[in-house]
């Protein structure tokens, strides 16, 4: 399969105090990201962080609509978006090895970067529920509108793939210019994905490619976020 040019539409950053961007979730209308111990909150209308909260956190970030789940030291921890504070924590499938992090169909989806791997588990317990085998390295993951996609990240190469949820088989490929590598993903749930640029201390805004719905169900928000 012939991958497609990802189309850059915004670079956010660098930030003040920012030297990498691990994981990324959106809640509607902001921006969350990771660097090392800290979340940021990132306006895209402005291209500002507006707000932190220093947390434990190494990797993947997601969004349910009222709660961030933050990949932390082999945990996952859930996190009230509102004053910081972690209400719970899970083991995360990796073990220390996890990547990206989303939300979807009720349950959370795990990648594992060197084991290529991309597990749906239980957000209450950490149970592993299915596992999709992928042929590259999996950094970021998101849910939208019935799509799952990740990112890949090795040497200088990177790309964003939509995949079958069930088979993983590779469906489409929005390949990065050469130099920008995605480490986490997340869907605005509409035309856009942002993307962590790892050590460039950047985020990166590309276009989704756009299909048309069948029978009105791309409307419907598949990873349960609420419209904002």
């Amino acid at each position: 399969m012939k991958p497609s040019k990802a189309e850059i539409l915004h670079e956010y950053g660098p930030f003040p105090g920012v030297d990498r961007v691990d994981g990324v979730t959106y809640d509607g209308r902001q921006v969350w990201f990771c660097s090392r111990n800290r979340l940021n909150v990132l306006d895209p209308a402005s291209g500002k962080t507006v707000r932190r909260i220093d947390i434990a956190g190494d990797a993947g970030t997601a969004y349910d609509g009222r709660y961030l789940y933050q990949i932390a030291e082999g945990r996952i921890l859930k996190i009230d978006p509102e004053t910081g504070a972690v209400l719970a924590a899970i083991p995360a499938p990796g073990g220390g090895g996890d990547s990206g992090l989303a939300w979807g169909e009720g349950t959370l989806w795990v990648g594992q970067y060197r084991e290529r791997k991309i597990h749906q588990i239980d957000p209450e317990t950490g149970k592993i529920l299915r596992t999709i085998q992928s042929n590259r390295f999996v950094t970021g993951v998101t849910w939208v509108e019935d799509e799952l996609w990740h990112g890949t990240w090795e040497g200088e190469q990177s790309e964003v793939r939509r995949v079958d949820p069930r088979t993983g088989e590779v469906l489409e490929r929005l390949e990065m210019p050469p130099g920008m590598g995605v480490s986490g993903l997340e869907s605005d749930g509409a035309d856009r994905f942002y993307c962590g640029g790892g050590e460039s201390g950047k985020v990166r805004a590309i276009r989704r490619p756009r299909r048309a719905a069948a029978g009105g169900s791309a409307s419907k928000k598949a990873d349960g976020r609420a419209r904002k």
